[in-house]
């Protein structure tokens, strides 16, 4: 941590603005990609589809389906619905928990503010109290 000098007053930093700010272009798009697929209607959309897909497949005439039965079917089945299923919810739980995070950040940084606007006005205050005792100790 930095020494401040006694003129010289701490300027307080939101570092939520800071590191968003600091991100590399990869790294924004990687949170949008989060932030768009750690939704519930993303979620949604996904668990539509691969039904779709499963029950096309199985109760679509043959000339219409586009993957043999049952065997892709069933690999598709048991092997995308784990990922389907926890994908996006792990997602949404990574958001939430990044948000509240956000949040208490956030929350800090308006603390940090309000305490440094009364800690200016207390040295305001013992200033005056000191220029104060000075004079009256002169006279």
């Amino acid at each position: 941590m930095e020494k401040q000098s006694k003129n010289k007053p701490y300027s307080i930093k939101n570092v939520t603005h800071e590191h968003q700010s600091s991100l590399l272009s990869s790294q924004r798009f990687a949170i949008w990609i989060t932030t768009k697929i750690g939704t519930m209607p993303f979620f949604y959309i996904i668990f539509v589809w691969t039904f779709t897909w499963l029950l096309w497949n199985i109760f679509a005439p043959k000339n219409l389906q586009f993957d043999e039965s049952p065997n892709f079917l069933m690999w598709l089945f048991i092997s995308n619905m784990i990922q389907i299923f926890l994908m996006p919810l792990l997602l949404i739980g990574q958001n939430l928990q990044g948000k509240n995070a956000e949040l208490l950040a956030d929350n800090d940084f308006e603390v940090n503010i309000k305490a440094e606007k009364e800690i200016a006005e207390l040295k305001k205050e013992l200033l005056e109290i000191k220029q104060l005792l000075k004079k009256h100790l002169k006279e």
